[in-house]
């Protein structure tokens, strides 16, 4: 008795660039992850600005591999890209500038 298939669905091979890229992409990310670690369990209390310094050029490498890879921005068009990025440079600037200038307050109020 010969049994008809009437779902219509196709099974496809796996696709080993996608999943190369993802594993590429994973590897990456486990890899920055472990040096931010040997950052944190290495370098000194004293030196509390390089060490902000390199996690924060740390984060950003692993926020772009995020955005780029598995939100598909890296295969969008250059105009979407850039629409998303020149905000995002004003949004940190604001938080630096903020973040500097906030203790001046401090020193108006007690002078």
């Amino acid at each position: 008795m010969q049994q008809e298939s009437t779902s219509g669905v196709v099974v496809q091979p796996v696709d080993k660039s996608k999943t190369n890229k993802i594993i590429k992409v994973a590897v990456i990310l486990g890899v920055v992850t472990a040096l931010e670690f040997l950052v944190a369990f290495t370098i000194p209390h004293d030196f509390a600005a390089l060490r902000i310094i390199i996690f924060v050029g740390m984060t950003i490498v692993k926020a772009f591999y995020i955005v780029a890879e598995f939100m598909h921005l890296a295969h969008e068009a250059k105009m979407l890209i850039w629409s998303i990025l020149i905000p995002l440079v004003f949004v940190v600037w604001l938080i630096a500038a903020l973040l500097i200038q906030g203790g001046a307050i401090f020193s108006v109020l007690y002078p």
